[in-house]
C-alpha cells in the first residue's frame, strides 16, 4: 500500500477499499457514524458489561456472607442472652439473699426520732454488695473447659458493664419462728453494687447509708420472750416476708439501656438464721443460760432528789455495759421511761438524755420527776424509802410508753456506805421511876436527821415511835439494829405504846449528807422493861446513878419509826411511814433522874 499526498497536504489513502463517492447536493452536512465507529463502541460496551459482572458477583457474595455472619452472631448472642436469662429466671430470692447478697455491719446506727406509737426512724451505715457472678454461676473455675470459660467470661463482662442495680422493696415484715410479728420495716429504694469473681475478703463491698422506719410490735411481752428464748438457745431465726421486690439495672432514676433489664419478685419469703456471738461483759449465750438480769448490766453511779417549785425532781447517772464491738457506733435520742414499784405503782417519769455508745461502758444521764401517788400507795412508797434509808436494795420495774406490755425487772440499790440518818440521839431530862412491878421512863428525845447525800428536800417529821435497848455504859459498835443474842451490859427495853408527837426544824447540812433536820419528841412514862436475866445489870446501873458522883452513862441502841410529810410529793394518803431507821446514842442519868430514892432502895 502507498500513500499519496494531495494538493492540500493531506494524505490520500489508496488501496482496495471501497471508493468514496464525491459529495452532492443530497450529501448531509454531518455524515452518519461510520460502521467501524459503531463497532468500536459496541466492543467497548461489551467489555464494560463483562467487567461489571465479576464485581457484582463479588459484592453479592460479600453481602450474603456478611448477612450470614450477622445472623449467626445475632443467633449466638440471642442464645447467649437466653442462657443468661434462663439462669436468671430460675433464681429464687433465697438464692440471691443467701448466696449473693453480702452485708457487713451495721457499723453505725443513729436513731433519729421516735413516734408516739413506738415507730423508730434510724439511719444505718454499713457496706453491701451483690455477687451476681456467684448467683448465676459465671464466676471463674479452674476446672472449666475453654467453651465454658469463654461463656462465663462474657457473663462476667456483662455484669461489670451493668455495675449496679436499683432495688425497690415494699414493707418488710419480720416474724418469729412462732409466727409472732416482731416488726415491720420500711426501706427506701437502694442502689447495690454488683460484681463477679469478688476477692476472698470483703474489700469489694460498697458503703451504704440509708434511713429506715421500724415499727416494732406493740406487744412488748413478745419482744421480751423472743430475746430471752434466743439467748437461751444461743441463736435465733427470723422469718422475712416482702410483698414485692423489683430489681432493675443501673442507677436509681437513670435512663440508660440498663433499665431495660429488670425482674420483679412477689411474695418473697425467706428465713434468716443468726448465731449470737460472745458479747463483752455478758455470759456466753446458749446452753439454756438465761439472759442476765438488768441489775448485772446497769450500775447506778449517783442519785439525787431535789425540791424545785413544790415539785420533786430526780437526777441520776448510771453506766451500762456496752456489749457491741468497738467498730459499732450507736446513737439514741432522749427516751422516756416509767419507774414503778411492785406490784404496779408508778412513782416517777424519767428520761434518758441522748447518748452515743462508748467502750467498755455507756454513761446514761437521767432526769425526771416524782409522780402523784395513787390512792392507797403510800405503804408501798414507805417500804421503798425505809429500805433505801437502811441501805437495802429495792425491786422496781421499768417500762416505756413507746412499747406497751413491756416491763423489765430491775433493782434499785441502796446507798453505799450505809447512811447514818439518825445522829446524835440522846434523851434530855431522862427520868426513871418504879410503879409497882414495872418501871416508867420519861424525857425528851433529841436527834439529828440527816438524809443521804443527794436528797436535798424538805420534810416534816410529825411523829416518832422509838424501840430502844438501854445499856450500862457505851453501846457496842455493831451493825445489827437489835443484836441477837443480846450483848453484854444491855439491861432494859423502852418502847412507847403510842406514837410520840415530834417537832422538826431544818438544821445545817453535813458534808457527807443531804438535807438535815433537828427532831425532838417527849416521852411520857413509857414502859421500861428489864430484860430477862439482866436484873443484875439493871441493879448495877441504878447503883451507879444513885451513888455515883456523876451518875451513870446509859447507851442507847435501837430503831425508830417516823411519820413524814414531804412537800412536793402529791398524795391522797396520810403521811409516809418509815420503819426500822437504826440509831445509836447515849445519855447520862443522874440522881435527879431517879425521883424518890425511897422507891428505889427496895429494888436494889
Amino acid at each position: 500500500m502507498s500513500l499519496d499526498i494531495s494538493a492540500n497536504g493531506r494524505p490520500v489513502d489508496k488501496g482496495k477499499g471501497r471508493a468514496v463517492e464525491p459529495p452532492t447536493e443530497r450529501t448531509p452536512l454531518i455524515p452518519p457514524a461510520s460502521s467501524s465507529l459503531s463497532s468500536s463502541v459496541a466492543d467497548i460496551e461489551l467489555s464494560h458489561t463483562q467487567s461489571r459482572r465479576p464485581l457484582l458477583h463479588k459484592l453479592l457474595y460479600v453481602f450474603f456472607i456478611s448477612l450470614l455472619c450477622c445472623v449467626v452472631a445475632i443467633v449466638a448472642l440471642a442464645l447467649l442472652a437466653w442462657s443468661y436469662a434462663a439462669r436468671a429466671s430460675d433464681l429464687s430470692p433465697d438464692a440471691i439473699i443467701n448466696d449473693g447478697l453480702v452485708f457487713e455491719g451495721p457499723s453505725r446506727v443513729d436513731v433519729l426520732n421516735m413516734s408516739d406509737t413506738g415507730g423508730i426512724w434510724a439511719r444505718i451505715e454499713g457496706r453491701i454488695g451483690l455477687d451476681v457472678g456467684g448467683v448465676i454461676g459465671v464466676n471463674s473455675d479452674d476446672q472449666d473447659n475453654l467453651v465454658l470459660d469463654l461463656w462465663k467470661s462474657l457473663g462476667r463482662w456483662g455484669i461489670r458493664k451493668m455495675d449496679r442495680v436499683s432495688v425497690h422493696i415494699s414493707s418488710v415484715h419480720v416474724v418469729s419462728e412462732q409466727d409472732e410479728r416482731l416488726a415491720t420495716i420500711t426501706i427506701p429504694s437502694q442502689e447495690i453494687a454488683i460484681t463477679a469473681d469478688p476477692p476472698a475478703d470483703l474489700s469489694w463491698l460498697q458503703p451504704i447509708f440509708t434511713t429506715v422506719f421500724i415499727q416494732p410490735t406493740t406487744n412488748g411481752s413478745v419482744l421480751k420472750s423472743f430475746v430471752q428464748e434466743a439467748w437461751r438457745e444461743g441463736s435465733f431465726a427470723l422469718k422475712i416476708n416482702i410483698g414485692e421486690v423489683a430489681v432493675e439495672g443501673g442507677n436509681l432514676g437513670g435512663a440508660s439501656w440498663k433499665h431495660n433489664l429488670h425482674r420483679k419478685f412477689t411474695d418473697v419469703n425467706t428465713v434468716i438464721q443468726l448465731i449470737i456471738p460472745s458479747l463483752p461483759g455478758l455470759p456466753q449465750p446458749g446452753r439454756n443460760v438465761p439472759f442476765p438480769p438488768l441489775t448485772d448490766l446497769i450500775n447506778l453511779e449517783s442519785f439525787s432528789v431535789t425540791a424545785v417549785n413544790d415539785k420533786l425532781t430526780l437526777k441520776a447517772c448510771a453506766t451500762i455495759i456496752d456489749p457491741a464491738p468497738s467498730s459499732f457506733n450507736f446513737t439514741l435520742p432522749p427516751l422516756p421511761f416509767v419507774v414503778s414499784l411492785p406490784p404496779d405503782v408508778p412513782i416517777a417519769n424519767v428520761t434518758t438524755e441522748s447518748f452515743t455508745t462508748t467502750h467498755p461502758n455507756i454513761t446514761l444521764q437521767i432526769t425526771g420527776s416524782v409522780l402523784p401517788l395513787p390512792s392507797g400507795s403510800s405503804p408501798v412508797l414507805s417500804v421503798f424509802l425505809s429500805r433505801y434509808l437502811s441501805a437495802l436494795p429495792n425491786p422496781i420495774t421499768i417500762s416505756t410508753p413507746l412499747v406497751s406490755n413491756l416491763s423489765v425487772d430491775a433493782v434499785f440499790p441502796g446507798p453505799q456506805p450505809r447512811p447514818k440518818v439518825l445522829r446524835n440521839v440522846t434523851i434530855h431530862d431522862m427520868k426513871i421511876k418504879p410503879r409497882g412491878s414495872i418501871f416508867l421512863a420519861s424525857g425528851t428525845v433529841f436527834a439529828r436527821v440527816v438524809l443521804p447525800k443527794g436528797m436535798d428536800i424538805d420534810l416534816d417529821v410529825s411523829h416518832v415511835l422509838p424501840d430502844v435497848l438501854v445499856f450500862d455504859g457505851e453501846p457496842p459498835q455493831s451493825n445489827a439494829v437489835l443484836p441477837d443474842p443480846l450483848p453484854d451490859h444491855a439491861f432494859a427495853h423502852i418502847q412507847p405504846d403510842e406514837w410520840l408527837e415530834s417537832k422538826c426544824v431544818p438544821a445545817g447540812s453535813d458534808e457527807d449528807g443531804g438535807s438535815a433536820f433537828a427532831v425532838s419528841a417527849k416521852i411520857e412514862e413509857a414502859p421500861l422493861e428489864v430484860l430477862p436475866g439482866r436484873q443484875k445489870e439493871f441493879s448495877n446501873f441504878v447503883s451507879k446513878v444513885i451513888f455515883g458522883t456523876d451518875g451513870a452513862l446509859a447507851g442507847l441502841v435501837g430503831t425508830v419509826a417516823v411519820l413524814v410529810d414531804v412537800p412536793g410529793l402529791p398524795s391522797e394518803d396520810d403521811s409516809l411511814q418509815l420503819d426500822g431507821l437504826p440509831f445509836q446514842g447515849s445519855v447520862r442519868v443522874g440522881k435527879k433522874s431517879m425521883f424518890s430514892f425511897t422507891e428505889w432502895f427496895p429494888l436494889l
